[in-house]
């Protein structure tokens, strides 16, 4: 079920929220969270009911594990808790390694061989990392103890399931357990609904126009196309937004989601095309997921222990496993290796001392980040290497003749053409069509706050622009857009 879709703002959520409050009232916290774990687990059954029992025995198994990891922790018996977690932690890897890697494993070590028609199932990225911290948190002693339905609240949590937040199991624990977590809060509800209802507008107004820009572009390279100069950047540029709009809104729906359940999720971004070096990015970028790879594969690889050869490798081996958790791909770890490379640049840069003034420090990280998007975007390295041939200008610059014709200088550096083939939906007007909507997606992330940094005033002017264009798209879009996210 996606949360921008009618059965799921019209009936699942309306339902949810009922139940969770009136059985809080009625019965008391615990049946709440029985609800709302039913609830969750009927979400995710409405993708796929079988996969079902996969998250229901996830959820078991490490629950169990993290119970003994923590109890054989608080005893002082380390060395049990910590094979108890390589136990666990490999199990849970290898669950996630066969779904989402094997193919990818047997193609990279043997091409010619058939596939296994592995069918991969929805979220187990996500949670597996939730369960991960779970039993790493449990051996490092830095959660409380959890009753069994706690963590399966926390593990199934609708908000989150799908796609993230990634949250710590000690910041989200202690809330689903608090006595009072099922008393409805007027300015809860009122704050969550004002960001669910932003998050919508960014995905279903800026995120999917957006979207159908860089789909003509990348598609028309993925299958052989030669892109000129502007048809490669304007697809790129749009890919760029598509998905900042695209995951920022489901963060932006999930938080809002978790507000109105009176859990409090941390931000996931934080105006990222602003940023004015790829550290700085990496700060404002899926935040939790940096936070993710920073406390649990960065620092036990050793971090900056070991002095600055072992930090850079530990830098990069992060990256490039960032990259693969993104998905079963090569594009996924080239795209991980040029954000690990930009990283290593970039602290080699600072130990020189020297500073960029902040407009060249900010073009430069966003240069960097962009051309890194073109392979996380195409669905090769073939495709990839297309579509940077063309932002090169390496098949030539065109243009339409119409806009040549109004502005003949224009002819020194472009060839007039009829239309851009592969921009828009190639008609005339195209061109400044996109142009247009391109320059108002990046004068919103690149001059405006997030909503987060909103005032009330400007949050609810936001949704005004935008709520219409949203309901339009809600009801009349001929078909639904899944999130970007819903693949890793």
């Amino acid at each position: 079920m996606l949360f921008h879709t009618q059965p799921f703002i019209l009936g699942f959520l309306p339902l949810c929220l009922a139940g969770f409050f009136l059985l809080g009232r009625i019965a008391g916290a615990r049946w709440a969270l029985r609800w709302l774990v039913a609830a969750s687990l009927a979400f995710y059954a409405w993708w796929n009911p079988p996969f079902v029992l996969l998250l229901a025995g996830s959820i078991v198994v490490n629950y169990a594990l993290g119970q003994r990891i923590l109890a054989l922790a608080e005893a002082g018996r380390m060395q049990a808790a910590r094979l108890w977690l390589t136990v666990g932690v490999g199990a849970d890897l290898l669950l996630l390694g066969w779904f989402k890697y094997a193919n990818f494993l047997l193609h990279t070590l043997a091409p010619s061989a058939p596939a296994l028609h592995v069918f991969l199932p929805l979220a187990i990225s996500f949670f597996t990392f939730q369960q991960v911290m779970f039993l790493v948190d449990s051996v490092r002693r830095d959660r409380q103890a959890s009753g069994f339905l706690t963590y399966a609240a926390f593990i199934a949590f609708f908000p989150h399931l799908i796609a993230g937040p990634i949250v710590r199991p000690k910041d989200i624990l202690p809330q689903l357990a608090a006595p009072d977590v099922a008393i409805p809060r007027g300015a809860a509800l009122s704050a969550g609904l004002m960001l669910f209802l932003l998050g919508l507008v960014k995905k279903l107004v800026l995120a999917d126009t957006f979207g159908g820009f860089a789909d003509t572009g990348f598609d028309a390279a993925a299958h052989g196309a030669t892109l000129t100069l502007f048809e490669a950047w304007y697809a790129a540029l749009a890919y760029a937004l598509q998905i900042y709009f695209d995951f920022s809104g489901y963060s932006d729906m999930a938080i809002g989601l978790a507000r109105m359940l009176n859990v409090r999720f941390p931000r996931n971004f934080d105006s990222p095309y602003q940023a004015r070096s790829i550290s700085d990015f990496w700060r404002r970028w899926h935040m939790t997921l940096s936070r993710f790879l920073r406390d649990y594969l960065y620092i036990p690889l050793g971090g900056n222990r070991a002095g600055e050869r072992r930090r850079l490798l530990n830098l990069m081996l992060t990256m490039l496993l960032g990259g693969l958790w993104h998905g079963a791909a090569w594009s996924f770890v080239l795209w991980g290796g040029l954000h690990g490379l930009y990283l290593v640049v970039h602290s080699q840069w600072r130990r020189t001392g020297w500073q960029l003034p902040a407009l060249p420090a900010q073009a430069l990280t966003l240069l960097a980040v962009i051309l890194a998007w073109v392979p996380f975007r195409a669905d090769g390295l073939p495709t990839a290497w297309r579509m940077l041939r063309g932002m090169l200008g390496l098949n030539g610059v065109a243009l339409p003749a119409m806009l040549v014709q109004f502005a003949p200088a224009l002819g020194w550096i472009a060839r007039p053409v009829p239309v851009l083939p592969f921009l828009g939906d190639a008609r005339t007007l195209s061109f400044p069509q996109v142009t247009g909507c391109l320059l108002l997606g990046w004068v919103i992330v690149l001059t405006m706050p997030h909503i987060h940094a909103m005032t009330e005033r400007a949050q609810g002017w936001t949704l005004t622009a935008g709520f219409a264009f949203a309901v339009q798209a809600l009801f009349f879009a001929p078909q639904v857009a899944p999130f970007l996210y819903f693949q890793f």
